[in-house]
């Protein structure tokens, strides 16, 4: 990959970041002024000083800026080298302004640990995926492979935490299953993930993945600006049916806190959108 860079000053920051120069998707949306604008909101709603926060696919360091900026002890895992160290960077930004602190890990969460290949994307390069064995996915044939390193996020990181983000391209199941303890160490919850089923996600039938969330304990919606609880059935109706190479759904979960919603007109959204949608 072009691991060339350039240097951004996104309104909703407020200083200096660091973007890889030559993607399609993140880089120029920050350069613009910001990046997933819901989710983020949703991240920093709940979101402390001093609480202990766990980025899993933290790409370039977007949520991960997030967390330092308020006052939490972020965990950021990227395993992409020349990814990792403009995420290293912008986490040092971030710490000159804000109240937290990051750690970066430079692994990818796995169920276990070892070494994989991961596909690095041409162009949006928030798409690399990891494959052991099997076919690799047709839109990214003929794409850079590198080797990297796998582990276990309870290898890295103890809990309690309160926010967990996982954007790991189709390995989530995976990565939830080397989180078990933190998962139980962590009754006061808050998450983000993103749900590709049938074409991207590894380790599980996207039945099997709800299942064990809502075993967890969580209420379950869509990261949106108004979300609503979900039920299984109804996330997996509404994700077959969009495009499955072009990507499935971002989720917003929680456990032992609130389902935080931005507004009472968006708690009207909400409501609305739960009676309409299929």
């Amino acid at each position: 990959m072009d691991a060339s860079t350039k240097i951004v000053r996104p309104k909703a920051l407020g200083f200096e970041f660091e973007v890889l120069a030559d993607d399609a998707i993140i880089g120029p949306a920050i350069e613009r002024g910001s990046w997933a604008d819901h989710e983020t909101y949703l991240f920093r709603a709940h979101v402390r000083p001093g609480m202990k926060v766990v980025d899993l696919g933290a790409n370039i360091g977007w949520f991960a800026v997030q967390g330092v900026l308020a006052g939490a002890e972020v965990h950021a895992f990227e395993p992409v080298p020349a990814i990792a160290d403009v995420c290293e960077r912008n986490l040092r930004r971030a710490e000159a302004h804000g109240g937290g602190r990051g750690i970066l890990h430079r692994v990818a969460a796995s169920d276990h640990a070892g070494r994989a290949t991961i596909l690095l994307a041409a162009k949006n390069h928030g798409d690399n995926r990891v494959v052991e064995g099997g076919e690799k996915p047709r839109d990214l044939a003929g794409a850079e492979e590198i080797s990297i390193e796998l582990a276990r996020v309870d290898e890295r990181v103890q809990g309690p935490v309160g926010f967990l983000k996982i954007g790991t391209q189709g390995s989530e199941f995976l990565a939830l299953q080397g989180a078990r303890e933190l998962l139980a160490a962590s009754p006061r919850l808050a998450m983000l993930m993103e749900f590709w089923p049938p074409y991207a996600l590894r380790g599980a039938k996207p039945e099997q993945l709800l299942e064990f969330l809502f075993q967890q304990g969580f209420t379950i919606g869509k990261a949106t600006e108004a979300p609503y609880p979900m039920s299984a059935a109804r996330i997996l109706k509404q994700t077959l049916a969009r495009d499955p190479v072009r990507g499935g759904i971002d989720l917003y979960l929680t456990r032992g806190v609130p389902f935080h919603v931005e507004s009472p007109k968006n708690r009207l959204r909400a409501f609305v959108r739960s009676l309409k949608e299929p």
